[in-house]
């Protein structure tokens, strides 16, 4: 006790009150800087690449997927140079840096995977794996890229969730949205319906529905019957369609046909419906 009070008694309190406070308002104003900065840079980068989308040949997913990546770079650089800024008024951050030694070597092996991330994260750009906004399904995740960076790439799955994905992981990709894609229809009539007369009525259907939709590019062609049962014939019609389309333009052409095989008497099949037993 005796001890602790001579060490109390020891410290210049004026010096350390003042050399606190003196600490905290640098503090407080690298943290405005730090945000204020952040706020200015962003809206600059967003900025340019609204005036870049406007003036250049390119396409909207790649400017989009530019943007994602200098944002991620800008936000990486500005909070490691102001951290090391900060624990400057605490610790000498250069000695620590020079002199980690064993320490350094722990880290690196730490950051394989770090280093990994940015190496793949390069390739896939440099590749044009993936933009911002494409289709892509990435083993067992299906979704729409909502952002690409040197570390993780993030994708919008169809029920809404966020997956955050480690580029190092990344192995196989499959891109839905490069080109036309190919649609496909199977048009189920009643087995004792004319398959002949039904083929000839989806093929004219097939021609309004061509003529009428700037999104089909080729077909539609009746492929044929597919498969017959004991309960339906089943037409198929395949075509290709402007990406990103092609179930838009599949709903609506089933519709068309199914709607012609009607007003033309077509017998479609009935949906099997299992009796109930007495008592249930």
């Amino acid at each position: 006790m005796d001890r602790l009070m001579q060490w109390f008694s020891q410290i210049d309190w004026d010096k350390f009150w003042l050399d606190m406070i003196s600490k905290s308002i640098k503090i407080l104003i690298l943290l405005i800087l730090y945000f204020v900065l952040s706020w200015v840079g962003r809206k600059l980068i967003r900025g340019f690449f609204r005036r870049y989308r406007t003036q250049q040949m390119v396409s909207e997913n790649r400017a989009n997927t530019l943007e994602s990546l200098i944002l991620n770079l800008f936000g990486y650089l500005i909070f490691f140079t102001f951290a090391i800024l900060i624990l400057q008024n605490f610790i000498n951050v250069t000695a620590i840096i020079a002199g980690a030694g064993v320490a350094s070597l722990a880290i690196a092996f730490g950051a394989q995977g770090l280093v990994s991330d940015v190496v793949t994260g390069f390739f896939i750009l440099l590749e044009r794996q993936l933009d911002v906004g494409d289709s892509i399904t990435l083993e067992q995740v299906n979704g729409n890229v909502e952002a690409l960076g040197l570390r993780t790439t993030q994708v919008r799955d169809f029920d809404g969730t966020l997956h955050f994905i480690p580029n190092r992981q990344i192995m196989i990709v499959s891109n839905h949205s490069r080109g036309n894609m190919r649609f496909l229809v199977d048009v189920r009539i009643a087995p004792k319906a004319d398959a002949e007369k039904a083929m000839e009525i989806i093929k004219l259907a097939c021609e309004q529905e061509k003529a009428t939709n700037k999104n089909i590019v080729d077909g539609p062609t009746v492929l044929g019957v597919q498969e017959v049962s004991a309960t339906n014939t089943v037409i198929r019609v395949m075509g290709k369609a402007v990406n990103g389309e092609q179930f838009e333009v599949q709903r609506n052409l089933l519709k068309d046909i199914r709607e012609e095989l009607v007003a033309n008497q077509i017998e479609l099949p009935l949906s099997y419906l299992a009796p109930l037993e007495p008592g249930k």
